[in-house]
């Protein structure tokens, strides 16, 4: 007889456990099986990072609607009201939304004129018109790449009939820039233009534009004594710093690169002026000056028929007969008629050209009133034989060579006042402090790295206690308890197959013993009586035809 395997197979250690013990196992694996899979969704969950925060209702509509085509999980923040997306997503969706011009903003432009209402006075009619003006504005602002957000304020006065008491409109722009942002000077005056286009009769000085800081970032208006713009000085640092490549790199190739030092300070003139001038030379020959006009007058009088004199009597005789005396008489009044006397009148007027210079100067306006230059050169390094470096400095001959040079680079000026100072002298060279590179451990990308192991690992570890801590002890208890019965059951079929196997075994024998009973039969038959054989011989072989 074979032997059975005395081992109990799960279906008999489970069917050997009573109800409550079932009921325990089952509610044991269930509380197992949620935890784990607890564990696996919180370590799939994903660290969420801040990606805008208050924004208004439309924009946020916008925002979102945007996430949902993306397929990128999102949700706010208690209390705060900030958006919040996967930390690995942040800086790609703010990519995005920004391509796509979002957030706009709370800004509201001429969209509020299309909800007017009806009765709606001109006082607020008027103050809409400017709250979108200024929305609009400072949409247009914000589309700098600098610019984080902007604020603009008008200033609008009432309008009036008297010309005394017109105004004209200001704007106030705050802007506030994205870190490590700055505009420069053609940035801020577009701005400034942008504003005072956009606006009737606003000239450009009546803009002021400040960042978030309160730094004044517009020029200074026009009327201003005593100060200078940030064009006016970042003109002055162009011309220093020029200054100071054409000496450096005039001296560089002389004593090294690292070797020289200069600084320059202009004295820029940015005064505008005008000058005219008017000059007459002396007097000239007349015959060597140029005739400019002339002008004669000559009269002549002489005795006639016509009646003159003073009327009287004696005017009014008839003629008396002519004579021809030697001699005139003489007569000391002057006969009435003028006969006789004959008198002329010649006038003359030259003009000449006068020799007059009239020059009208207009100065250029930042011309360089002075140069101040400061160079100092470092000691020439001398090696020698053994390798040793030694300090020497520069002899006369090498300063003079250089104080040349240095003058003809700044066209160095005795009538404008420019001075130069050339100095030699020994560096004090630091030593170059090795900052040490940041530990591979305490790299952000490391960090991450490390509390994702580690969530993993704890993960793994408690799924391992709870597999060998609480599972497999429990089973163990569940198969001691349950051991006895199946055991017991075990040895009952043992018994029930040994006796079927015994009965099997005694009907085998009776039948073998009847058969050879029956072959011992059927022989004494067949010796007895042969034709009772015959005929059954017969008639199996007739069935088989």
């Amino acid at each position: 007889m074979a032997e059975l395997n005395p081992t109990p197979t799960l279906i008999q250690t489970f069917s050997g456990f009573n109800s409550k013990q079932s009921v325990g196992l089952l509610v044991a694996t269930a509380a197992m099986v949620a935890l784990l899979f607890g564990m696996w969704t919180w370590g799939k969950t994903p660290d969420y990072r801040v990606l805008y925060g208050n924004l208004s209702d439309r924009d946020g509509g916008a925002i979102i609607e945007s996430l949902q085509q993306m397929n990128v999980p999102y949700k706010f923040a208690e209390g705060g009201g900030a958006l919040l997306v996967p930390a690995d997503q942040v800086h790609e969706v703010r990519l995005r939304m920004a391509s796509q011009g979002l957030p706009k903003g709370s800004l509201a432009g001429f969209e509020l004129m299309e909800n007017q209402k009806f009765g709606t006075s001109q006082f607020l009619e008027q103050m809409n018109y400017q709250r979108a003006l200024e929305g609009e504005l400072a949409r247009s602002v914000q589309t700098l790449a600098s610019v984080q957000s902007a604020r603009v304020h008008l200033a609008i006065p009432k309008p009036t009939v008297f010309v005394k008491e017109q105004q004209q409109p200001g704007a106030s722009v705050v802007l506030t820039l994205h870190p490590g942002r700055t505009l420069d000077g053609s940035q801020i005056s577009g701005i400034v233009h942008l504003i005072s286009s956009s606006v009737p009769n606003m000239p450009a000085k009546n803009v002021t534009v400040v960042d978030q800081s309160g730094s004044l970032l517009s020029s200074v208006k026009e009327g201003t004594v005593g100060q200078m713009d940030a064009t006016q000085i970042s003109y002055v640092r162009q011309i220093e710093q020029a200054y100071i490549n054409r000496i450096e790199a005039i001296i560089a190739p002389l004593i090294g690169a690292n070797n020289v030092r200069a600084q320059v300070t202009a004295d820029v003139d940015f005064a505008q002026t005008e000058q005219t001038a008017e000059s007459y030379k002396p007097n000239q020959d007349p015959k060597e000056s140029t005739l400019r006009s002339q002008q004669t007058t000559a009269s002549t009088n002489g005795g006639n028929q016509n009646a003159s004199g003073v009327p009287g009597a004696l005017s009014n005789q008839p003629p008396v007969p002519a004579t021809a005396p030697i001699v005139a008489p003489s007569s000391s009044v002057p006969a009435a008629n003028g006969g006789g006397v004959t008198s002329s009148l010649k006038e003359s007027t030259v003009n000449y050209e006068v020799d007059r210079t009239i020059r009208h100067t207009k100065l250029p306006v930042g011309s360089i009133k002075r140069l101040s230059v400061a160079v100092v050169l470092n000691n020439r390094t001398i090696t020698d034989k053994n390798g040793k470096k030694s300090s020497k400095p520069l002899n006369d001959s090498e300063k003079e060579q250089i104080t040349a040079l240095v003058k003809d680079a700044m066209g160095f000026n005795v009538s404008r006042g420019d001075s130069l100072n050339v100095l030699n002298s020994a560096f004090n060279v630091e030593k170059e402090t090795i900052t040490p590179e940041e530990p591979f451990w305490k790299q952000p990308e490391m960090i991450a790295l490390a509390k994702d192991l580690l969530k993993y690992l704890l993960i793994t570890g408690i799924g391992l206690f709870l597999l060998f801590g609480v599972i497999r002890p429990a089973f163990r208890n569940f198969s001691a308890a349950s051991a006895p019965t199946v055991a017991s059951k075990t040895d009952n079929a043992v018994e029930t197959a040994a006796q079927e196997r015994s009965t099997a075994q005694n009907a085998a024998q009776q039948a073998n013993n009847s058969y050879e009973t029956n072959l011992e039969a059927a022989k004494k038959i067949a010796g007895q009586d042969p034709k009772i054989v015959a005929s059954v011989v017969q008639g199996w072989v007739n069935s088989n035809e």
